[in-house]
């Protein structure tokens, strides 16, 4: 149909790119999620602090989250290059792209978190606070639960956003369905495969999209 033949197609590289960006996915999110986090808490904690001194520290951090969450993807896996090769010994491929990924989704994260944070009912932390509990308390026992529903929509787009970005490490090498997309439909013109890679992402996305809105119905209160 349309001139193009899926006959001759390499199934094993399609699976073994397909695996690649499920890993790249799945390291990245994590860390995502262990560093931004408590970036996200400690910045709606920061925002409401009295002590000028840590109103200022707030200022800083929201500014280097700013910072890194303005620069292109695409821009920051090059310039991280550096970097990444210092960390896990290599620029490219689909370890060399896991650092960047991460720089690129926790700040992304961190805010999604504090906007999840400010959601939270302000009686429930008043009350928490009358009944005596610390900050550690409140942030485990009440801002988190209370904010569950928000925190897993914030994971959910932000694995999203992480399925666009290992496209675009492509570009630059770092592997998975991504690279396969550009080098064999746009360096060989072969768009059978091109074709093939999109589908595969938009079922990926669909899939992520579909369980977290199931995981955010689940946890939200009638």
């Amino acid at each position: 149909m349309f001139g193009l033949d899926f006959t001759q197609i390499d199934w094993t590289e399609i699976w073994t790119a397909t695996w690649d960006t499920l890993r790249m996915l799945g390291a990245s999110a994590l860390f995502s999620f262990i560093i931004g986090l408590p970036v996200g808490v400690l910045l709606y904690m920061a925002a409401r602090s009295t002590s000028a001194l840590v109103r200022f520290g707030y200022s800083i951090l929201s500014f280097i989250v700013n910072i890194l969450r303005s620069i292109p993807f695409i821009i920051l896996i090059v310039a991280m290059i550096p970097i990444t090769k210092s960390l896990v010994g290599v620029s490219f491929g689909v370890l060399g792209t896991i650092p960047p990924l991460v720089v690129g989704a926790a700040p992304f994260f961190a805010r999604l978190v504090e906007t999840a944070l400010n959601e939270v009912d302000k009686g429930v932390i008043e009350a928490a606070h009358a009944m005596g509990s610390s900050t550690s308390q409140i942030v485990w026992r009440v801002l988190l639960p209370e904010a569950r529903p928000g925190l897993l929509a914030g994971m959910t787009i932000t694995i999203v956003t992480l399925v666009s970005y290992t496209a675009m490490s492509g570009q630059v090498g770092g592997g998975g369905l991504g690279d396969l997309a550009i080098k064999y439909g746009y360096y060989r013109y072969e768009t059978e495969i091109m074709i093939l890679a999109v589908v595969l992402m938009i079922i990926l996305v669909q899939v992520l999209q579909m369980v977290g809105d199931r995981l955010v119905r689940r946890y939200t209160r009638k």
